[in-house]
């Protein structure tokens, strides 16, 4: 899974870029501004498991409900 999917599902979800600074994006959520993710951008490359991990770990979110937001349900 490449990081713009990873993006746009967070956004799905509630998420939002504050800012990039080179291959980094800093998204937050907007009612929960203490869930703060940070993630590398490398063009045509998928994120590792366990990068995808560490996304949902800072999110505070599960496998299933990322998942879900993904397929778009």
């Amino acid at each position: 899974m490449t990081a713009r999917e990873v993006i746009r599902t967070l956004e799905r979800l509630g998420f939002q870029v504050r800012r990039q600074v080179g291959a980094h994006i800093r998204m937050v959520h907007r009612d929960r501004p203490e869930a703060g993710v940070t993630i590398s951008v490398h063009a045509g490359r998928d994120l590792s498991e366990g990068n995808i991990a560490s996304i949902l770990r800072q999110a505070g979110i599960t496998r299933q409900e990322f998942e879900k937001a993904r397929r778009g349900k």
